[in-house]
């Protein structure tokens, strides 16, 4: 895994530009950031010399790999994540100019919310970039779900990012931060969020601050996301992406710094990425 690591930082050690130069020592919100995409990005923004605060449920250390049989072929695949504290000392260890700081918050509870804005307030004077990435999925229909699964994805992924983008929003007001950027990482059981991001778009305009909102909406990205979706059955969740060659968690962190590098009267208002392969 370090290997693959190393090549991951090359990659976007090369898509660095001159844009990223005025976010250096800034700080940056990145939630769900214990594994797959909030890992990546959290990474890429600490290689270009800012401070994130990376929130999860979990920021412990624990680490697990089993082999699955999908079809012909036997494949590996971590049933966790590289966690906070890891990735953080990982970052640390590298030389990276940035920070990690890892930060434990249930993004379900509005109090642990307003919990970490506070901290993030009193301990790093507040946030400039808000990286809106925590999301869940339940395996539940809208013909024959339960309305307890819904309420679990739209408390996190609908609930969750609107409170952590108004608080964004309003740390940005109190510091006159009109520069800021907040970013919505979108998928399928989130795509509310493409409206949301438009609305906030236009609602930023009104307020007449020159802070930016942008929607980026991978699809198929190889994560831990299916593991966790159909936990019961790790052969269906690896072959969620074993049918065609999927996004990496990295090449959502390279739109992430495309968009962020791009000059301030530039609005990059929806970026849709999706495997070349996939059809559907």
């Amino acid at each position: 895994m370090s290997g693959s690591r190393g090549e991951v930082g090359a990659r976007l050690g090369a898509t660095a530009t001159a844009g990223m130069e005025r976010w250096r020592d800034r700080l940056a919100l990145v939630t769900g950031a214990s594994g797959g995409i909030g890992a990546a990005v959290a990474r890429a923004l600490v290689q270009q010399g800012l401070k994130v605060v990376g929130c999860a449920r979990t920021v412990g250390n624990i680490e697990g790999r089993g082999w699955y049989h999908v079809g012909q072929r036997k494949r590996s695949v971590s049933t966790s994540s590289p966690f906070l504290e890891e990735l953080a000392a990982e970052c640390k260890s590298a030389g990276y100019p940035g920070t990690l700081i890892p930060h434990r918050c249930d993004l379900s509870s509005e109090e642990d919310i307003l919990s970490m804005f506070s901290a993030v307030r009193s301990q790093h004077s507040g946030v400039d970039i808000c990286i809106n990435n925590a999301g869940l999925a339940r395996p539940d229909t809208l013909l024959s779900g339960s309305t307890s699964g819904w309420k679990d994805m739209f408390n996190v992924n609908v609930l969750g990012l609107s409170i952590c983008t108004r608080e964004a929003y309003q740390s940005m007001k109190e510091r006159k931060v009109d520069d800021g950027h907040i970013i919505n990482i979108n998928s399928a059981t989130k795509y509310a969020v493409t409206a949301l991001t438009e609305g906030l778009r236009q609602e930023l305009r009104e307020a007449q601050t020159h802070i930016r909102a942008t929607c980026i909406s991978p699809e198929v990205v190889e994560t831990q996301f299916a593991f966790k979706l159909h936990d019961k059955d790790p052969g269906k969740a690896a072959a969620t992406y074993e049918r065609i060659k999927c996004l990496k968690p990295e090449d959502v962190a390279e739109a992430v710094l495309y968009v962020l590098s791009t000059p301030p009267h530039v609005q990059i208002g929806d970026i849709q990425m999706r495997p070349t392969e996939q059809v559907i």
